[in-house]
This record gives C-alpha cells, sequence and structure tokens, in this order.
C-alpha cells in the first residue's frame, strides 16, 4: 500500500499551528461520540488533548491527502500521523501504524528515530 497523508484542519479551534513542527508525531483517535461527524477522527497530542481534525470535507482535504471517511475503515481505534508540511491553516501528515511509533517508545532513547526516516522517503505504511 502507498503511503497514506492526510489534512489536519480546524486547528484554529484549538492552539493553532503552535503544537505542529514538521517531523512531529500525534495521535489520530476515532471520535465515536462526535455528534457533529459519524466520521469524526481527532488529532491530539499528550496533555494537550485535541488539537485539530483529519478533513472530512471537499473543502478541506487538501490535493494528494484522503479524508476522514476514506481512512476511518483503514485504522483501528487510533493511529498515529508524522506532521510533513505545515501552511498559513492546515497540516498535511502521514499516517502511521500504532505499532511503529509504539515499538519505539519502547527502545532506549538515543536510538529513537523518526519511522519515516527509520524506512527511507517511500516508506510503505500497510493497514
Amino acid at each position: 500500500m502507498e503511503n497514506v497523508f492526510i489534512t489536519i484542519t480546524g486547528v484554529n479551534h484549538y492552539y493553532g499551528m503552535k503544537p505542529f513542527k514538521v517531523g512531529k508525531i500525534f495521535k489520530i483517535r476515532k471520535e465515536y461520540d462526535n455528534p457533529n461527524d459519524d466520521e469524526a477522527i481527532c488529532a491530539e497530542l499528550p496533555m494537550i488533548d485535541t488539537i485539530g481534525y483529519v478533513a472530512n470535507s471537499a473543502n478541506t482535504v487538501f490535493s494528494g491527502t484522503i479524508s476522514a471517511g476514506r481512512l476511518y475503515d483503514r485504522i483501528e481505534d487510533y493511529a498515529y500521523a508524522q506532521t510533513m508540511f505545515i501552511t498559513h491553516s492546515s497540516v498535511i501528515a502521514l499516517v502511521l501504524p500504532p505499532e511503529s511509533v509504539e515499538e519505539q517508545n519502547d527502545a532506549p532513547i538515543k536510538e529513537k528515530e523518526s519511522p519515516v526516516a527509520q524506512s527511507g522517503a517511500k516508506a510503505k505504511i500497510g493497514f
């Protein structure tokens, strides 16, 4: 499977662009109780909580990325995403399976490295 990219939107309703840095990994989680969107996937960081949402509208999904609706059945309850690009209003991120991030958390700190850096620019994410 090819790399899967998503657009994170709605950031101005939370902390703006401050939580995002290129290369930073954050959690994306299905929000089952969202009253406005049955396929809502929030972006969150520990200690901060929600920092945005995976875009799910033709008006907010950037070209080359997929919507929350298309991602929804590809992930379990959650996955991770790595910030790749930051625009004036949104973030483009690479979706990472939980095991690629959580395995690293068991490694000594000096050995930790971004999943993208470990596998190279042509990393394949399959889930």
